[in-house]
């Protein structure tokens, strides 16, 4: 890109600085191509970009954004910036040129991505609305460098060095999203900034192996982060979730959420006067204000879908996840705040069309942390009342089979009802079970390495150091804390690390000789061991989806459904219908491309995830049609044999006496096992525990930092 002028400075500070206005009502539009033009000019662009994304837009595309490009032209034209300019119609000129480039910048972006096709634009008609916005978007560059000879073209490098940066953010530049914004910069061409931007980006989609899965039906995807989400719509990503965590890191990497966020502080006085004892609400005021952008953004998929697809997953309050009360009380209130919001957004997404089913309806479902039983009975009331839940901290057979028989209970009474159903989740932290046995078996090893060991301290010391973790020189702490320590996730990534495969081959050959010492083992075991573990969240998946999605059991449990609630035979198929496994917590590219299925699956990925399993596409031999409904095909013959020997595998896999017999009941046949994990001690399992803990902290930590920022205003403005 050129190298800004003094001027480009100016502008560039503009344009970043640039933030929309109030939507007004009523609105005034004439017609679509004029709603356009108003909304865009008014500083949402994203949102008169999306409207166009309808399906009674089909065939009507080209001819309307041709008129939308007739308008802005006029407006360009008239937008020309002089040097005897005052300052304040400087800015709005440089607005007005802004928001013109960021609109057909938008409108191309959807027509490339799978959106288009989502709403059945044709490929034709796709094609040439591109054109139209290529050659809309050279000549306004034109004009700009006939105007600015030594500047070039400011307004639109600066358009497209915002649109780079945005991209580059997300996730600290660890992201696949950050990987495309380096492919399209690489594609830039001058003088024809926009334009070729347009087209690099075509291209960087296109061949993206997520928009081939995608187009191709091999599998849905979900994103478990906050920003970037426009980039992977236009992928065919179809749904977001949140947490404590990942709403502590939307803030952090987009710091203008917190202006966001004080400006709604203003809005409630009472925050001030007591921000500790309106601590909760505070937090969930600050996680809505990250919420919102996140729900704008999937909101012409859900509509497009029916609530099929374009979820924004809300994570309740992890302090009363074992409250029926509370947790529905807080899902009533966000619901609430979410459908006044949406309802305006709708207004200005869905206006002069005649399909307005769903307007107003939030695209929303609720995180319910699986830590107790009672995760089952408010699953069962959300999904009585049409809102979808998409059940957490789950990494047991036991525990997703009765979480999804819950959501069925609750799905088919409000269908019964009448009430409109919404898609729902139920995660499978495969990512997060496979590190707990890793744990579990790097203890056991390291523990039978020490036992009778002269060498111990000195084993765990070298262990500690080679690991980059640190052991407490204290000869009374217990040898069991220590170990869990060093052997934990956020050192440990694998049984074959160098430095503690040779620590135990070191403290193997160190023992006593008259036997006292740890249980030789070899490399080769640990390699083996490993392997197993790294199958253990997709072997756990494949379980779930099997008893519930299999061919045979699905029809199963449709006729179950119909029986049970008295429901035509296609009600019962919504029903399953809107059901989807979701595989998360990836912590390798096979996470991803062992758990695909055409069908009652989406795959939710970390952005750092997205980037291992793209660049996995690109090896040398590599072939997606050989995972075509994978999560439905067996992986390696003594996989499940080995893991088996793990007993918080065990556990993890194996069903009880209780649900076997539910099963039975639906006419599938299911067996328990010797050692299933309970109801009643879900909240002791070490999974749960691990990340429960977690979310408890992220949510007191995130809880803290908002609340001191009401306490700081309140100071501020106090006399």
């Amino acid at each position: 890109m050129t190298v800004p002028t003094r001027s480009s400075e100016e502008v560039r500070s503009l344009v970043q600085g640039s933030s929309p206005e109030e939507l007004t009502f009523p609105i005034r539009s004439l017609d679509h191509c004029d709603h356009v033009v108003n909304t865009s000019l008014a500083g949402h662009p994203e949102l008169a970009a999306d409207h166009l994304l309808n399906v009674e837009m089909v065939g009507k595309l080209a001819g309307c954004v041709g008129s939308v490009i007739r308008q802005l032209n006029l407006e360009f034209v008239k937008s020309r910036v002089t040097s005897d300019d005052p300052a304040e119609v400087r800015t709005r000129k440089i607005q007005a040129r802004q928001r013109s480039y960021d609109v057909l910048v938008e409108i191309a972006l959807n027509a490339v991505g799978v959106e288009g096709r989502r709403v059945g634009f044709s490929e034709e008609e796709t094609d040439q609305t591109i054109r139209q916005v290529v050659n809309a978007l050279e000549r306004w560059e034109e004009l700009e460098a006939t105007e600015e000879p030594r500047s070039g073209s400011p307004i639109a490098s600066a358009v497209v060095e915002r649109i780079l940066e945005g991209m580059r953010v997300v996730a600290g530049g660890t992201s696949m999203v950050a990987h495309m914004a380096k492919e399209i910069e690489d594609q830039l061409v001058n003088g024809r900034l926009a334009s070729s931007l347009v087209q690099a980006a075509k291209k960087v989609i296109r061949e993206n192996i997520y928009y081939e899965m995608t187009v191709e039906g091999l599998c849905k995807f979900g994103n478990d982060y906050a920003i970037g989400l426009r980039w992977l719509r236009h992928l065919g990503f179809v749904q977001v979730s949140t947490n404590p965590v990942l709403a502590a890191r939307a803030y952090n990497d987009d710091p203008r959420l917190w202006d966001d966020f004080r400006n709604v502080a203003k809005a409630h006085p009472e925050w001030s006067q007591d921000p500790e004892g309106f601590g909760d609400e505070i937090a969930m005021g600050a996680t809505m204000v990250a919420l919102w952008p996140n729900m704008v953004v999937f909101r012409p998929i859900a509509l497009i879908s029916g609530m099929h697809d374009g979820m924004v997953s809300y994570q309740l309050n992890p302090r009363v996840a074992t409250s029926l009360e509370g947790s529905i009380t807080d899902a009533l209130k966000i619901y609430s705040h979410a459908a006044e919001f949406i309802r305006d957004y709708d207004s200005y997404l869905a206006w002069g069309y005649s399909n307005r089913r769903d307007s107003g309806r939030p695209n929303i479902v609720f995180k319910v942390a699986a830590e107790s039983p009672v995760a089952c009975d408010i699953t069962t009331a959300l999904n009585g009342m049409g809102i979808g839940t998409n059940n957490t901290v789950t990494f047991t057979v036991a525990q997703e089979v009765a979480l999804i028989m819950a959501a069925i209970r609750g799905m088919g009474k409000a269908k019964r009802m009448g009430i409109p159903l919404t898609q729902i989740y139920e995660t499978n932290m495969g990512g997060r079970l496979e590190s707990h046995l890793r744990e579990v078996e790097a203890e056991r090893i390291l523990l039978e390495t020490c036992d009778g060991s002269d060498t111990k301290e000195m084993l765990l010391r070298q262990l500690a150091q080679g690991l980059g973790a640190s052991v407490e020189p204290d000869e009374t702490r217990p040898l069991v804390e220590k170990v869990r320590a060093v052997c934990s996730f956020k050192y440990l990534k694998s049984l074959t690390d160098r430095t503690f495969s040779e620590t135990v081959a070191s403290g193997d050959r160190q023992a006593p000789s008259e036997g006292k010492g740890g249980r030789a083992i070899s490399l080769a075991q640990l390699a083996e061991t490993e392997e197993a573990i790294g199958y253990a969240g997709t072997v756990v998946a494949q379980k779930v989806y099997g008893i519930f999605f299999s061919p045979e059991n699905r029809a199963k449990w449709i006729a179950y459904v119909q029986k049970q609630f008295d429901l035509s035979k296609s009600e019962a198929e919504e029903v399953m219908d809107k059901i989807d496994v979701l595989p998360a917590s990836k912590r390798k590219p096979d996470d991803t491309y062992l758990t695909l299925a055409r069908r009652n699956v989406t795959n939710t990925e970390f952005p750092n995830h997205q980037l291992d399993v793209l660049l996995a596409s690109r090896r040398q031999g590599f072939d997606i049609h050989r995972f075509e409904d994978s999560i439905a095909k067996s992986h390696a013959r003594n996989v499940l044999e080995r893991l088996l020997r793990i007993e918080d595998f065990r556990r993890a896999y194996e069903l009880t006496p209780e649900l076997a017999g539910e099963l039975q009941r639906v006419g599938i046949d299911a067996e328990s096992g010797e050692r299933p994990l309970r109801s009643e001690e879900w909240s002791s399992f070490g999974p749960v525990v691990k990340t429960m803990t977690e979310f408890r902290n992220a949510y007191s930590s995130f809880r803290k930092v908002v609340t001191g920022i009401v306490s700081e205003s309140a100071t501020r403005r106090s006399p």
